[in-house]
């Protein structure tokens, strides 16, 4: 399989973005605004931005910056945690936000207070996250909480500063993932739960960036076991195949072919980056590489999701074909493994000069 390298174009980003935020969902390439907006994808917008700002800080990738952490601070609750569905006349349609929505602000927020981004935006994310610890504290989603530790994680990483009321947190949900891995194990099923269902990979994701961090525990070899069976599961006459939102993947019966997402493909492309980077081997190479290349048609329908020149992406794969309408999720998890393909996480070692200049980067 030959890598394929494209730039980070963000013209469908900024297309689907207005001055509230990133709009949820699209009608082919044009924004559905009665799909309003919703946190969770403007966290992911955040995080991507940031990653481009850090590359190469330009007022452009600011503005993107400010309006995706300013929609974060308008999403804080009365209470605790964030709202996540906003109707496109600016009132919020929930009470309170799922839990995975909070983990996926404070992971955005981390991707910012680690940053060299202005004090003032780095001042907010830290204020933000703190807000949030209570929320953050009760989780009960093993999404959210994994959010949570690859939060934390990026932040330990970075060398950030007083960070011990989010490292409690994290090493709380690290044990509880680690828990719940034990408690579904099964011969043939090594798994968190009894069924696999969305951005699956993000669970041993998690659990790799808690091994790096607390060595003395099992959670190493949770994490590669896990994802190793993940790998399995989702590997498909040598091409990715992921677990399809038509009925999921219980235990014992047969892994839903579609729906495909782009996000099992963005999470599974990230995962094997952190495996990768943590313990090397070819065989994580080999699934960044499938992940990546599920995007540019190497798939179960052999079709493109892409458009190359806007930087859209399909909403996924039906049985009876593509799904052209390019959402907001979608695009982010194009968007996102596309980067570590041709940024500084390049993982081709021995390919280092098919990378993209920065100068490339739009």
């Amino acid at each position: 399989m030959i890598p394929v390298h494209y730039p980070v174009v963000l013209d469908h980003l900024d297309r689907m973005t207005d001055s509230t935020g990133l709009v949820q969902h699209a009608i082919y390439s044009v924004p559905r605004r009665d799909s309003g907006y919703t946190t969770d994808d403007n966290a992911r917008a955040l995080r991507l931005c940031v990653r481009l700002w850090n590359q190469r800080p330009e007022p452009r990738m600011l503005d993107r910056v400010t309006v995706y952490l300013g929609f974060l601070e308008y999403a804080r609750g009365v209470g605790r945690g964030f709202h996540n569905f906003l109707g496109y006349d600016r009132h919020w349609l929930d009470a309170e936000g799922c839990g995975d929505s909070q983990g996926q602000v404070v992971r955005a927020l981390a991707e910012v207070l680690a940053s060299g981004l202005p004090d003032d935006y780095r001042a907010l994310a830290r204020e933000l996250i703190d807000t949030a610890l209570p929320t953050l504290a009760d989780l009960r989603s093993l999404r959210a909480q994994s959010y949570v530790i690859l939060a934390y994680g990026h932040l330990w990483n970075a060398g950030a500063e007083a960070i011990e009321p989010l490292e409690s947190v994290a090493w709380s949900a690290a044990q509880r993932l680690a828990d719940c891995y034990r408690r579904a194990l099964r011969p043939g099923w090594q798994w968190f739960e009894s069924r696999m269902t969305y951005a699956n990979a993000v669970l041993p994701h998690a659990l790799f960036l808690a091994a790096k961090r607390w060595p003395q525990e099992d959670f190493l070899e949770i994490a590669r076991t896990s994802f190793a069976f993940l790998d399995r599961e989702t590997t498909a006459k040598g091409i990715f195949w992921p677990v399809g939102n038509e009925g999921w993947y219980p235990r014992g019966e047969e892994k839903a072919s579609y729906d495909q997402q782009p996000v099992e493909a963005a999470t599974m492309a990230e995962t094997a980056l952190t495996a990768l980077d943590l313990l090397g081997g070819e065989e994580y190479l080999a699934t960044f590489r499938r992940a990546h290349a599920w995007f540019h048609g190497c798939n179960s329908l052999h079709s493109s999701l892409i458009d190359v020149p806007s930087g859209a992406c399909c909403d996924g794969l039906h049985a009876s074909g593509v799904n052209y309408n390019r959402g907001a999720e979608s695009t982010l998890a194009y968007l996102s493994t596309e980067l570590s393909n041709t940024g500084p996480l390049q993982l081709n070692r021995t390919d280092q000069g098919m990378r993209l200049p920065a100068s490339e980067f739009v």
